[in-house]
C-alpha cells in the first residue's frame, strides 16, 4: 500500500521501526505496505494516530486532515529512579509540532519515581527523540543491561559515564568504561519536552 510507504518514509523510518510500533512483525508489515494482506481495523487505527491522518487517507481516500501537529505514542514507563524494564507497549498518544516531528523518530515515555524531581514528576510524561549521542549535560534516556530504562542527566568522564538525577536525595549512578561495554549501557534518546500531568 502506498501511503504506507510515503507515510512511513517521509518519518525516516524501516519497515521494522513501525511494525514495532504497531505490535507486528516486519514480514507482515511489509505484506501491509505491498498490499499482500490486509490491515485490521485496530491496526489502522494504530497507524493513522501514528500519523496524524485519517484511516481513509491510509486506504487511499482524500488528503488527510492538515495539522501543525503529530502524534507519537507514549511507550510505556521509565524510571527517574533505579533503572525498570523498559516497557515497549503503546500506552497513549502527545501531539507534538509537526516542524519537530520532521526533524527525526520521537515517542513518549511515562516517568516513574521521584529522583527527577521537582522537574519531572511521577506520571508525568517525556517527549523523547530517538538517539543514541549526547552531549553532556543533556537528559537523556538510557538503557541499561538491554532491558532498565533511566531517565537522567548525562555527564562524559575519562572513566566513564554518570547518570545525575535532580532529586538530592537521589544517588549519582557511575558506569565505568567497562561497565558502558560489559552491560552494556547506552543512550536510546534526548528528551526534548516534558508534558507535566497533574
Amino acid at each position: 500500500m502506498n501511503r504506507l510507504r510515503e507515510l512511513r518514509k517521509a518519518r525516516r523510518m524501516t519497515q521494522s521501526d513501525v511494525a514495532k510500533i504497531v505490535g507486528i512483525g516486519q514480514s507482515g508489515y511489509s505484506f501491509w505496505e505491498n498490499g499482500r494482506s490486509k490491515i485490521d481495523d485496530a491496526s489502522l487505527k494504530k497507524l493513522a494516530g501514528f500519523y496524524g491522518v485519517t484511516v481513509d487517507y491510509i486506504l487511499g481516500g482524500d488528503a488527510p486532515i492538515e495539522s501543525s501537529t503529530v502524534r507519537v505514542p507514549v511507550l510505556g514507563d521509565v524510571a527517574a529512579g533505579i533503572p525498570i524494564e523498559a516497557i515497549t507497549d503503546i500506552v497513549d498518544y502527545e501531539e507534538i509540532d509537526a516542524a519537530l516531528a520532521a526533524t527525526g523518530e520521537f515517542f513518549g515515555l511515562r516517568v516513574k519515581g521521584a529522583s527527577m524531581e521537582p522537574r519531572m514528576r511521577d506520571g508525568d510524561v517525556v517527549i523523547v527523540r530517538k538517539q543514541d549521542r549526547a552531549e553532556t549535560g543533556d537528559t537523556v534516556v538510557v538503557l541499561v543491561n538491554g532491558d532498565s530504562a533511566t531517565v537522567k542527566k548525562i555527564k562524559y568522564g575519562p572513566d566513564g559515564i554518570s547518570l545525575i538525577p535532580t532529586n538530592p536525595v537521589h544517588d549519582v549512578q557511575f558506569y565505568s568504561a567497562a561497565d558502558v561495554e560489559r552491560l552494556p549501557v547506552r543512550v536510546i534518546g534526548r528528551v526534548v519536552e516534558l508534558r507535566a500531568k497533574y
